[in-house]
């Protein structure tokens, strides 16, 4: 029976680089661990991957008959197919406490960071177990990209330390400047797709008996959309009615004023407005300091249905 260590589906830079830092630590650990992922990885997830010259994770949709350590949620909607067959070993996850239910006892490692691969480092740091310098240049980066360069609300003193201590271990001093390289990597849009674009970094929720989808892109610079919202509305209007969903909304997140531009679909619109005391104005609204989908979305969205 092999062993996986995969984060969700449309996988963020957390997802890819906690199931490779887990995967490597398992190993180390004397239990074989593969890293897999669960779609194509994004523009900032293949810099990262090519900045410390690592391979890209097992692609990989069914690990029935399989081990599976699960990474970075803890979502049945962001689960693998055929779930119940798969014989999950543990959770590595720093979102709220998912519908994911097991049959036997497993290891978990859950904690309100702002990245799994901050907690990916404390399972290194109470295992004793060093880490390779590539692996560390990776989850650093994941750390820096959850949180925003620590921006975001979700960040504590245990992700800057983290980050500080990844960085010594690769050797890099500016780190940040690296982390903004990575963002204007992450800001390159022009070109792409809007379905490649919605789901670039996007989760499907259950609330309220209704199927809730929130994407966010992160960006230096709101100008790069324009123009591209009509494709975008066009195209989550779609997805919407492919999957029977209530709501998609599609996060503009910009990085550098604080702030997100909702984009929103939905059956009763009222409902956002309500969740986020902004009124909307032609499917969009602006709402001012809000960085984190996990943190300042999803908790009054979950709320509100």
């Amino acid at each position: 029976m092999t062993t996986y260590a995969c984060g969700h589906i449309n996988p963020d830079s957390d997802s890819i680089c906690s199931a490779i830092s887990l995967s490597y630590l398992k190993t180390q650990l004397g239990e074989p661990c593969t890293p897999a992922r669960q779609g194509e990885i994004s523009p900032e997830t293949e810099f990262i991957l090519k900045t410390f010259n690592l391979e890209k994770p097992l692609l990989k949709n069914d690990f029935s008959g399989d081990n599976l350590y699960i990474t970075d949620y803890s979502d049945l909607a962001q689960a693998p197919h055929n779930l119940k067959e798969t014989n999950i070993l543990g959770i590595v996850d720093h979102h709220k406490l998912g519908d994911i239910t097991t049959t036997t006892p497993l290891e978990c490692w859950i904690r309100p960071v702002g990245c799994t691969n901050t907690i990916v480092k404390e399972m290194y740091d109470h295992y004793k177990i060093t880490i390779p310098k590539n692996i560390a240049g990776a989850m650093m980066m994941a750390i820096l990209s959850d949180t925003v360069l620590f921006k975001s609300p979700t960040c504590t003193k245990a992700d800057t330390k983290a980050v500080k201590e990844l960085a010594k271990i690769v050797g890099i001093e500016d780190f940040k400047a690296l982390g903004m390289e990575m963002f204007l990597v992450k800001s390159a849009v022009v070109g792409a797709a809007p379905r490649a674009l919605l789901l670039r970094d996007y989760k499907d929720f259950e609330m309220g008996g209704h199927k809730i989808g929130i994407g966010q892109l992160e960006v230096v610079d709101l100008k790069v959309f324009e123009g591209m919202k009509e494709a975008l509305f066009a195209d989550m209007k779609a997805y919407k009615e492919e999957g029977g969903r209530h709501t998609v909304m599609l996060l503009l997140t910009d990085i550098m004023i604080e702030g997100s531009q909702f984009l929103v679909v939905s059956d009763d619109e009222s409902m956002i407005e309500k969740a986020m005391n902004t009124k909307l104005v032609n499917h969009e609204m602006w709402v001012d300091g809000v960085l984190s989908r996990k943190k300042q979305v999803i908790p009054v969205m979950e709320k509100q249905f």
